[in-house]
């Protein structure tokens, strides 16, 4: 892995772009002013890199908050994402042109298919992808979208969509901290060149509460979302956290003066379960 020295470091996805290995996620952040003052806060702490869905209702804000920030478009990566309601090739048209006009945006550094089985779709979900990734790809080529991916597929949904797809994803979102590795899903991840992005890389705060990292926190001087964050820098992962407090904020940029050794590499391994688990994509009930 090469050395990481700064937030605006980047992987190389496997269509030669490049995206900056730590993104501000916004799930949950709630709509209007707390939404575009943590997308400001986060660009003035550094991040350059913006992760948002259709789903989290808060296109719009996110979209002013980048505005407001006043950094330049072409600085920035920002990530959205495809409701499961607008599966297929005609709606992810209108889809992906719906949350361009939501964020204010000529163009998205990144589309992703939020969910492979959504309950809408769960009788027909192998054709439905390969019609919504054919529209991606096409979009792609139009210049609207700079790289396209999945979020949430297991190896059995990519490799339904690869029997048709052109481009293969560059990038597969999925729950992934020291809680669940998802070790079946990232080696394949891995084995295609695709990149594995980690949403809740904190286990939606339930990481805070692990024993063991808390003794880590103190070997290290750090917190403990440094130490886990820091952890998933070093297995190749791009993690997206995510806060509305600007002192969280802060703090989650200040991940690159300290590595954390092998020894405690492989304890962080060890710690499944305690913070949840992946949700099953062909469960879901949206």
């Amino acid at each position: 892995m090469a050395k990481l020295t700064k937030l605006t470091d980047t992987y190389e996805l496997n269509n030669g772009t490049k995206i900056p290995i730590v993104g501000f996620g916004t799930w949950q952040t709630p709509d209007g002013d707390v939404a575009e003052k943590s997308v400001e806060e986060a660009l003035a702490a550094g991040y350059r890199h913006i992760d948002t869905a259709f789903a989290y209702g808060n296109e719009q804000s996110v979209g002013k908050g980048i505005k407001d920030s006043g950094v330049a478009r072409d600085q920035l990566w920002v990530t959205s994402k495809l409701d499961g309601k607008d599966h297929g090739y005609e709606n992810t048209k209108r889809a992906v042109d719906k949350s361009l006009t939501n964020l204010g945006l000529d163009y998205l550094d990144m589309f992703l298919i939020h969910w492979p089985n959504p309950i809408a779709y769960r009788d027909t979900w192998e054709q439905t992808n390969a019609d919504t990734w054919r529209a991606m790809e096409e979009a792609q080529k139009a210049g609207k979208i700079r790289a396209i991916g999945v979020s949430n597929f297991r190896p059995k949904h990519l490799d339904a969509l690869l029997k048709t797809a052109t481009v293969v994803p560059q990038v597969n979102q999925i729950f992934l901290n020291p809680s669940d590795l998802q070790p079946e899903v990232v080696k394949y991840d891995d084995d295609h060149n695709i990149l594995s992005e980690a949403y809740s890389p904190l286990g939606t705060g339930k990481i805070f509460g692990v024993s063991e990292l808390k003794t880590m926190s103190e070997k290290y001087h750090k917190t403990v979302a440094q130490v886990v964050l820091r952890w998933s820098l070093q297995h190749g992962f791009l993690p997206l956290p995510k806060s509305v407090h600007n002192e969280r904020i802060i703090e989650n940029t200040k991940l690159f003066d300290f590595e954390i050794d092998d020894a405690d590499m492989k304890k962080i391994d060890g710690l499944r379960g305690l913070a949840g688990l992946a949700t099953d994509p062909d469960t879901i009930t949206w």
